[in-house]
């Protein structure tokens, strides 16, 4: 079951079309990364599943409801999470809480309990000070709590980790990657080691559409090309290899780092092959040889050429 289905979305401003007949789909219980680069439109795609912009054309289904623009019906099932969230500054993380879970109509026994359970789960548990002495991971993790307090369906994350350090990013994505067990986790991002580090499935946002979607796995096995990493002992060593005749094309696509080289391949058996019947004739003994798995950067870049 998808918890997310888009349909031939089109959006534009003016004489610009930002999404161009995009579909995807987001399966229940999956953390979803969804990549691009700034300004391709992930945001936009956002506002339109929870009926804050209204398309030209397309449809949008969250839990097999269809979204209207302007209502709120399906965005009981969503949760959300804005690049930069903004609060009451005079107030404690509890105290926040308390007055979103109030506007939402939870007793006061729910409040109570969902309120600790989730700053206990975003590391605020116990926290006094007033938000407005709160860094920007904090601020983080606090909208994540406040998102989650409708048991939501789905988490929407708008670029949640773009203006942490390491620290403050592993801290969300280790957040994220906690509640997939019971949330389906969409969010958006142009770090491609966040969508490496804790998601299933992904999608690459190009030109307006959808350029690559699937699991990791299917996305590196069927868009990707596996490269053989080499390091030789000596300069003397990697010149003889450059020279050998069958070593000509496996040179064609490869890149050079002093006495390192990657081959990139999209028939690994072959260069495979090749590579050690020159490293036989010729008795060169690399320091070093090694399979590299195609890389979300190295797919992500290969898209949007």
């Amino acid at each position: 079951m998808n918890i997310l289905t888009i349909q031939n979305l089109s959006k534009s401003f003016g004489r610009q079309k930002i999404i161009d007949n995009l579909n995807l789909s987001v399966p229940d219980g999956s953390v979803f990364g969804f990549i691009g680069k700034n300004g391709a439109g992930k945001t936009t795609t956002m506002k339109m599943v929870l009926g804050l912009l209204q398309p030209d054309h397309g449809e949008i289904l969250v839990c097999d409801e269809p979204v209207c623009f302007g209502q709120a019906r399906t965005n009981q099932y969503i949760g959300y999470l804005p690049d930069v969230p903004e609060f009451y500054s005079y107030m404690t993380p509890m105290q926040y809480l308390k007055l979103c879970g109030e506007i939402i109509g939870l007793s006061r026994a729910e409040l109570s309990e969902r309120s600790e359970r989730l700053l206990s789960l975003v590391g605020l548990n116990g926290i006094t000070k007033q938000i407005g002495g709160f860094s920007r991971g904090m601020k983080q993790r606090l909208g994540i709590a406040q998102a989650l307090l409708t048991q939501p369906k789905l988490l929407i994350c708008d670029e949640p980790t773009s203006a942490l350090d390491p620290a403050g990013r592993k801290e969300i994505l280790d957040i994220l990657y906690k509640i997939s067990g019971t949330t389906t986790v969409l969010f958006s991002t142009h770090i491609l080691s966040d969508v490496e580090r804790i998601c299933d499935h992904a999608a690459f946002l190009n030109k307006g559409k959808i350029a690559v979607t699937g699991t990791l796995a299917e996305i590196k096995a069927l868009h990707g090309h596996e490269s053989l990493f080499l390091e030789f002992s000596s300069d003397r060593d990697l010149l003889l290899f450059r020279k050998q005749k069958l070593t000509e094309p496996l040179l064609l696509h490869s890149e050079e780092n002093s006495r390192e080289l990657i081959l990139h391949s999209r028939d690994m058996e072959h260069t495979q092959r090749s590579l050690f019947r020159v490293l036989a004739e010729t008795g060169i003994c690399p320091v070093k040889i090694e399979i590299m798995e195609p890389s979300l950067e190295s797919l992500f870049l290969e898209v949007v050429k």
